[in-house]
């Protein structure tokens, strides 16, 4: 880390007071847990993988393999097989013959029956799952095991009730599967990204080339062992690993007939460029900056701790993460006060302790971004608190940071960090709270506290967001669609919304 960086990390607007007797300062040790590691003996993993394609494990055209490291260690995991375009025209030719022969022309209550079995095998396998996601990402092992692993499961269960259902997703329509569907996912939800996107192509009877993101594909990996346990029928889904290259031959490839993708807003632009033109159909799900807005009436205890979750408890890894909070005057400098005291409970370290709250930044890459915005955010006369906790010193760490006094030009207030790292701005009128979480180029989630039943509906209505939680934060549902507005996407993924994508209709 910088010079600048290390006095950015003392900065902070005024010297920080406990607020109550109970706090950790006050009772040195009150707060501190022995380690409650997650037992990973049972989690087997291979030291190299293969692209999985035609239902089997066959090694890259050219021979290239990447390393793939554990975020908390630095330590290398496995290594993955570099795709090249003479991988994925194998990976597509294999989708087609798959969507030609077997799976377009399977009675739509069998396809149904394979998707079930593979959402049980992800409850059966639920533990490993959870344990490697962990490993792979640097998530927390709460994250994983209580909310990403059992939604993906969720995903599937839901969507293969739809499969022979179509006629009542579709009343007076025929829904016909497009073909084969090419599918790029991101790190910070490999499993259920991957979920999100096979589980509904899938029901509606198109085939699938997925590529995972290259810090984080070993759960795809097992998924696709998952598959072969399934008796899913060769081709029917494809797992290509790579790079930007790699995704860029599958959003290119001439016999893909859909694109879905999650990442940045950067490149889902380049990703809408190269469709134009074609017929291909495409969904993006892209970059986010959630307002998450605090009505003086709001339950404050509560509120902050719907803060904490909507940044801090998943790293603020997520394109939904509400990282600018906007605070009504009247109790800005209480709710401040209480979202540092509950900063300083968090644990930072172990991503497969049951006791983290804040585990580990997904690569080198990331950890070096955030950090970079942290100097940023000072320099541009932004004060900054980062809480006391003690983090490993091996791993790519960072504690939990709030940013105040900011102004809505401040590039870390419009920029995407992807970190636990939290704006605060405040406002004295709904209209002027509406007004500034509008002020941003993304549209993708967001959240309003109060309690105030007409103030909710009057707040979220005129936020530009796919998606407003009210006095809650990151609730997810396979029944609910999700998606935003303006840079932060087109589409929608999840709920009957989730299966318009993949289908034409007659």
């Amino acid at each position: 880390m910088s010079e600048d960086s290390k006095k950015a990390e003392t900065v902070e607007e005024k010297p920080y007071k406990p607020s109550s007797p109970s706090s950790k300062l006050d009772f040195d040790g009150f707060w501190e847990y022995d380690d409650a590691p997650q037992n990973a003996d049972h989690v087997e993993y291979e030291d190299q993988y293969d692209l999985f394609i035609g239902g089997e494990f066959i090694a890259p055209e050219k021979g290239r393999y990447f390393d793939s490291l554990n975020p908390a260690t630095e330590k290398k995991l496995t290594s993955f097989a570099e795709a090249t375009q003479q991988d994925i025209d194998k990976a597509v030719k294999a989708a087609r013959k798959a969507f030609d022969k077997s799976w377009s022309t399977l009675e739509a209550k069998e396809r149904g029956k394979y998707i079930f079995r593979i959402a049980r095998l992800i409850q059966e396998r639920a533990r490993e799952f959870s344990v490697l996601e962990s490993m792979d990402g640097g998530k927390p092992i709460r994250e994983s095991r209580d909310v990403d692993v059992p939604l993906a499961a969720a995903h599937f269960f839901y969507y293969a009730g739809w499969a022979d259902k179509l006629d009542y997703a579709f009343p007076g329509k025929k829904a016909e599967p497009l073909g084969v569907a090419g599918q790029i996912i991101p790190w910070n939800f490999p499993l259920l990204m991957l979920a999100w996107k096979v589980a509904p192509a899938l029901a509606t009877g198109n085939t699938v080339v997925l590529k995972p993101a290259e810090t984080t594909s070993l759960t795809a990996l097992k998924f696709a062992e998952l598959c072969k346990d399934a008796g899913l029928p060769d081709g029917v889904v494809n797992i290509v690993t790579g790079a930007g290259q790699t995704g860029s031959a599958i959003v290119n490839h001439d016999d893909i007939d859909k694109i879905a993708f999650t990442g940045s807003t950067e490149v889902g632009k380049i990703i809408k460029k190269s469709l134009a033109g074609t017929d291909k159909r495409y969904t993006l799900e892209l970059g986010g900056k959630g307002p998450n807005i605090i009505f003086e009436d709001a339950p404050l205890d509560q509120a902050v701790e719907g803060v904490i979750n909507a940044i801090f408890f998943n790293q603020g890894h997520v394109c939904c993460a509400g990282s600018r909070l906007f605070v009504q005057e009247g109790v800005a400098d209480t709710v401040i006060q209480k979202l540092r005291d509950r900063m300083e409970t968090l644990i930072v370290g172990d991503p497969l302790d049951k006791n983290t709250d804040i585990g580990a930044i997904n690569s080198e890459q990331q950890y070096n971004k955030i950090n970079e915005y942290l100097e940023v955010g000072v320099n541009e006369g932004a004060n900054m608190y980062q809480s006391s906790c003690q983090i490993p010193e091996t791993g790519y760490f960072c504690r939990p940071t709030i940013f105040t006094n900011v102004g809505q030009s401040n590039r870390i207030v419009q920029e995407e960090i992807f970190g636990p790292v939290l704006t605060v701005q405040t406002f004295r009128t709904a209209e002027e709270g509406i007004e500034k979480a509008n002020n941003t180029p993304y549209g993708l989630a967001g959240g309003v506290w109060t309690d105030k039943g007409s103030k909710i509906f009057k707040t979220g209505s005129k936020i530009r967001n796919g998606v407003v939680w009210s006095n809650t934060y990151n609730k997810f549902d396979p029944t609910s669609p999700f998606g935003g507005y303006k840079e932060s996407g087109e589409g929608r993924e999840g709920g009957l919304h989730g299966l318009y994508p993949y289908v034409k209709l007659q």
